[in-house]
């Protein structure tokens, strides 16, 4: 009987060597265009930073609520969702009020906290966040501490998507120091289109209506900005001849500002605000909540016989505007399917705001004019980041905003993030001139991110109008007839001085000769600088 050769055996190959939840994740971040990380690390961070790829980027901040800000400028500028790492509870705790401000401003953030070792927990250990996910509530989308270390690139995955989705946000991940050298599957990166079309049915009795109006006006939000719905919004005016108004408190742009439909600001005051859009007989609201107000008064939401409408992408919007009927969509979509539905219509030739004069010089100079040089100084493309809201309404009359993406300020209300928002935005946009405008009480929150603005090397344009206080608080004080109230006053702070402690050239103005070369200086410069504009005492009107 012959002898069976038996098969001989393979030899095994080696086992793939598995993935990190530090690798996975960084495979993730790659996928999602997230290379850049704002932060200010701890040790419960350090083993996410073994091994740091040369394709990442660290952008250091010396506090952590200018981490937050920074990387909200980011993702306003880059238009997708920014990843921010901080340092436990306590760097949780220095962050909420720059979250609070990008829930505000619906910008997508991917927020991380550090957490201790998890074998640790039952102790109670130092640097130990108890319910970490439930700290930065109610304004994150999403927040989670995963039940495992494997489950950490899954969870980031599902953060970066609802951070996209609309209407878009911060969310937050807390993961434990141990996790990070755990082994772990990859996550593979998928795509999620956030696009929402309106309601067929819905849309086309908007079009009737507008068909029907007799002088319709459309006020405009930040969504429109944000959805890249610039052009969208000027075809759609041009068809309706229809005026166009910033939304009260907007934190963005919509339309530019020297068209001749541009309308101006509406007021956050109910009754003033149905005053500015008497004579219309329907209001069309894009990307905006019907209203934002500011300080209580009565009257009526819109004026007598007009109806409202309302396109949003945010829920919540929709269902606490107290007048009017909403379609849920997203703004560039709906915009230009509405312009094609609607039939071309003869209509009185509408016209905008009339340009304010040009301010007079001073010494020392006014906010108003100050405003002015800067319009005329600056190159085309340059954004505005601001926080001066002594001197809003100076901005306002003499610095027209008239390029998408070219206007940006907080939409909580909150001070401190100009100055770090726009070190964000200007790494986002490079090929762009960054002006960011701030008023001496607002700098003072966050002053020490000239640190990162001169570390990065982004030429960033400070300018602080010094009013030596809290000019809105004055102006409200007047407002609500309260006179003599204590905080007011902020005298004696040499912002030239600490300028130049971190490093950054500056100068100090207060005449109408030495503040043009000043600021030319400055917004020319490749590198940051910032100019401490003394100002005029004046009376500040806010509304």
């Amino acid at each position: 009987m012959a002898h069976r050769q038996q098969p001989r055996a393979r030899p095994q190959s080696a086992p793939a060597r598995q993935r990190s939840v530090r690798e996975a994740t960084l495979e993730l971040l790659r996928a999602y265009g997230m290379t850049t990380v704002f932060g200010n690390p701890g040790s419960t961070e350090l083993k996410f930073f073994r091994d740091w790829p040369a394709d990442f980027r660290y952008v250091l901040g010396l506090e952590e609520s200018c981490c937050v800000a920074m990387a909200d400028g980011y993702a306003q500028g880059t238009r997708n969702a920014a990843f921010v790492n901080l340092h436990s509870a306590a760097g949780v705790g220095h962050a909420l009020g720059s979250v609070f401000t990008a829930y505000r401003n619906q910008s997508p953030l991917v927020i991380t906290a550090g957490q201790q070792t998890r074998a640790m927990f039952p102790t109670d250990p130092y640097l130990y966040a108890a319910d970490a996910a439930q700290f930065p509530k109610p304004y994150v989308k999403w927040s989670v501490e995963p039940a495992r270390a494997e489950d950490v690139p899954a969870a980031l995955s599902r953060a970066y998507h609802l951070a996209m989705a609309h209407p878009q946000g911060p969310v937050f991940v807390s993961v434990p120091e141990d996790d990070w050298d755990a082994p772990a599957e990859p996550a593979p990166p998928r795509r999620v289109n956030t696009a929402l079309a309106p309601d067929p049915e819905a849309l086309a009795a908007l079009a009737r209506a507008l068909d029907v109006a007799r002088k319709p006006v459309i006020v405009a939000g930040a969504a429109v900005d944000q959805d890249g719905a610039w052009a969208a919004l000027v075809a759609l005016a041009e068809k309706l001849e229809a005026p166009v108004w910033d939304s009260p408190m907007s934190s963005r742009a919509s339309f530019p500002e020297d068209h001749r439909l541009f309308a101006g600001f509406l007021p956050p005051l109910r009754q003033p605000l149905a005053d500015a859009l008497a004579g219309h007989d329907l209001v069309l609201v894009l990307g905006a909540p019907v209203f934002t107000y500011h300080v209580h008064s009565g009257g009526h939401y819109l004026p007598e016989g007009a109806q409202l409408w309302q396109l949003t992408a945010d829920p919540e919007y929709a269902a606490r505007a107290p007048v009017g009927n909403s379609i849920l969509c997203t703004m560039k979509l709906a915009i230009a399917q509405l312009t094609a539905r609607l039939a071309t219509r003869p209509r009185a030739r509408a016209q905008g705001r009339t340009p304010a004069p040009a301010p007079a010089p001073s010494t020392p100079p006014s906010a108003e004019y100050v405003y002015h040089l800067i319009r005329r100084l600056m190159p085309p493309g340059a954004v505005i980041v601001e926080e001066a809201p002594s001197h809003r309404n100076a901005l306002r009359e003499h610095l027209a905003i008239t390029e998408s993406g070219g206007f940006y300020c907080g939409a909580s209300g909150g001070l401190g993030w100009a100055l770090p928002a726009a070190i964000g935005v200007a790494l986002a946009e490079p090929a762009r001139k960054v002006i960011c405008v701030v008023g001496d009480g607002s700098s003072l929150y966050s002053i020490q991110a000239l640190w990162t603005a001169l570390r990065e090397k982004v030429p960033v344009a400070f300018v602080v109008l010094n009013n030596a206080g809290y000019g809105a608080l004055r102006a409200f004080g007047g407002m609500l007839g309260i006179a003599g109230a204590p905080g007011h006053d902020v005298p004696g702070v040499d912002f030239v001085s600490i300028a130049q402690g971190f490093g950054c050239r500056a100068r100090r103005v207060g005449s109408a000769r030495e503040i043009e070369p000043a600021l030319n200086e400055a917004i020319a410069a490749d590198e940051p600088r910032l100019v401490e504009v003394a100002l005029e005492s004046a009376v500040v009107k806010l509304y």
